[in-house]
């Protein structure tokens, strides 16, 4: 799995125009699934991110993790995190998970997070959505399980 994570003070996801969801301060994952993935990569993936401590303390320094500050995470799909750019100009995504399975790990991935305690917002697996959003810091953090 590929995650990008943003430290948001907002963040919102629409579909054909009409808000799907939206958050305060917290997290944005943007989440790449492989055929390969497996609940170790979940699991590996759910307690870094809920542990992540980058959230600024009363000294500002990060500190704090996401459930310290009581923060949200809208965790958006994105299989182009797999492109492939080597060849040509048009990037390749075979190594994306097929939709089906990669559908079904990007909830299962949702659900651990939620059984984590994080309240989780999605967008819709699969359709063209826009994401919103203030980056905080800036923070960006980037996962790969394929390189932990």
């Amino acid at each position: 799995m590929k995650i990008v994570l943003q430290r948001v003070t907002q963040a919102s996801v629409s579909i054909a125009s009409n808000k799907v969801g939206e958050i305060d301060h917290g997290f944005v994952l943007l989440v790449g699934v492989a055929e390969n993935d497996s609940q170790l990569e979940i699991d590996y993936l759910v307690r870094k991110i809920s542990q992540l401590r980058v959230f600024e303390d009363d000294n500002e320094r990060m500190n704090l993790s996401i459930q310290d500050v009581k923060g949200a995470i809208l965790s958006i799909s994105q299989f182009t995190l797999f492109a492939n750019t080597k060849k040509g100009n048009r990037p390749s995504f075979t190594d994306a998970g097929a939709p089906e399975f990669a559908s079904r790990m990007y909830d299962h991935f949702n659900e651990s997070l939620r059984a984590a305690g994080l309240s989780v917002i999605t967008g819709e697996f699969g359709a063209n959505m826009q994401v919103s959003l203030v980056n905080d810091g800036p923070v960006t953090i980037l996962f790969d399980t394929a390189h932990q």
